[in-house]
Order: structure tokens, then C-alpha cells, then sequence
């Protein structure tokens, strides 16, 4: 009795070149999904180190010892170029604020905060590099699959029509066979769509830290002073509380 081996092997080698194709694409979004995978959770992990760089800075005697200390810790980071460009808006303010120009017109306030908002989407377009891609792997890939799985069972039907054998051992094989390229879109799509969804959460956290740091250096940049924690200042009114008053002594 003849038996036939199916597998990935046979399909590869008596597909057509529209069975290749779609195999050959998959390939390359799973290679392009898991290269985006490893940048990003490298990226993720470097961005750990921000939070305490950022208090880093804030304990620095001095802008540039912060600076300094934060381009030590996380350099490069969003948090950097942030410090960097609220650094780089007061001097420029402090030497062309006074002349005839549109840029002189500004206010403090006004100038620094667009010139953190300008730093903050920039990081912001940087952080997001990269997860179209993966979402659009991640939506796509099942479909490519699936289109893979349905010409290739055309084509063995075609085939088996032709030789006039079309009993159920002959069919379910290379059916079963077919059913191969829609796997392997699942395998490409469900680890794009998790990164996706971790990266996206990743990134709101981040962009929220950043936010609120940047709320911070706008008020010490405009005022010289930074803005007290909520924790802070509950308990320097709850000690003020507590102390006595002049009329009291």
C-alpha cells in the first residue's frame, strides 16, 4: 500500500508560486514584527532607568550638574530632551527676549511651555515608531494566511480532480496540508498584537511621567521654584496646623 507524507516540505514543494509568495510574506512580517519585538523591549528596558534620573536631577545643586546627571543615567531619554529643550528656551529668552521680534513678544510662561510641548511630541513620534507596524501585522497577518490556506486548497483539489482520485484519503491530506498557512498567520499575528498592546500601555505610562515632568520644569523654569508633590504639601499644611500661633504664645 502507498503511503504519502504531507508536511510543510511537500506543500513548499508542489505549491505554486502564489503558495510561495504568500509564504514568503508571512515571513517577512514575522521577521519584521519580531525585529520591531527586540528594539522596542530593549528601548523599554533602558527607559526604566528614567525615574531615578529624573530625581537624580532634582536633587543636583544646579541646572547643569542636573543636566549632567541626567545625560549619565538615561541619556538620550525623553526626560533629557525635555530638560534640554526648557534649558535651551530660557537662555534664548534671556538674550532675545527684549527685542523687536515675534519671539520677543512671548512671555516666559508662554515661550517655555511651547517650547516643551515642541520636545514632548517629538518624543511622542518617536515612541510611537514602529507600532503601526505592528498593529498592522497583527490585523493582517490572520487574512494572508488564511487567503494562503484557501488557494492551496484549491490547487490540490484541482489537482486531484485531474488525476481522478478524489477518494477521502487523497482529499483530507492535502487539505489538512493547506490548513498549514493559516497557522502560520496566527503565528506571526498573536505575538505582533501582545507587543502591540504591551508597547501601547508602555508608552502611555511613559508619556505620562513625562508630562508631569515637564509641568514641573515650566514652573521652575518661569518661577524658580518646582511645584511641591500633593504629598508634600499635605504635610506642610498639616504641620502648620500643628504649630502655634503668635497670639497663642
Amino acid at each position: 500500500m502507498e503511503t504519502q507524507t504531507f508536511g510543510l516540505a511537500h506543500l513548499w514543494g508542489q505549491s505554486d508560486y502564489i503558495i510561495r509568495a504568500v509564504g514568503a510574506i508571512l515571513l517577512l512580517m514575522s521577521i519584521t514584527s519580531w525585529y520591531l519585538i527586540l528594539v522596542r523591549s530593549l528601548r523599554q528596558l533602558r527607559a526604566r532607568r528614567s525615574d531615578n534620573a529624573v530625581d537624580a536631577f532634582w536633587a543636583a545643586p544646579s541646572l547643569s550638574a542636573g543636566l549632567q546627571r541626567l545625560s549619565e543615567q538615561a541619556p538620550e531619554s525623553p526626560f533629557e530632551e525635555l530638560a534640554r529643550q526648557g534649558a535651551a528656551a530660557t537662555d534664548h529668552l534671556r538674550q532675545h527676549g527684549h527685542r523687536e521680534t515675534l519671539g520677543g513678544t512671548l512671555d516666559a510662561d508662554e515661550f517655555v511651555t511651547r517650547a516643551l510641548r515642541k520636545s514632548i511630541a517629538m518624543s511622542t513620534s518617536r515612541l510611537e515608531s514602529g507600532l503601526t507596524m505592528l498593529a498592522s501585522i497583527g490585523s493582517t497577518a490572520p487574512f494572508v494566511g488564511l487567503f494562503g490556506t484557501v488557494w492551496g486548497i484549491y490547487h490540490a483539489l484541482v489537482n486531484i480532480s485531474a488525476s481522478g482520485l478524489a477518494t477521502l484519503d487523497k482529499v483530507a491530506g492535502p487539505v489538512g496540508e493547506a490548513l498549514i498557512m493559516t497557522a502560520f498567520g496566527l503565528f506571526v499575528a498573536i505575538p505582533a498584537v501582545l507587543a502591540y498592546n504591551a508597547f501601547t500601555r508602555a508608552n502611555r505610562v511613559e508619556l505620562s511621567e513625562l508630562d508631569a515632568f515637564a509641568h514641573d520644569l515650566q514652573a521652575w523654569f518661569t518661577t524658580g521654584a518646582r511645584i511641591a508633590p500633593l504629598d508634600e504639601r499635605t504635610e506642610s499644611r498639616k504641620a502648620g496646623a500643628r504649630s502655634p500661633s503668635p497670639e497663642a504664645a
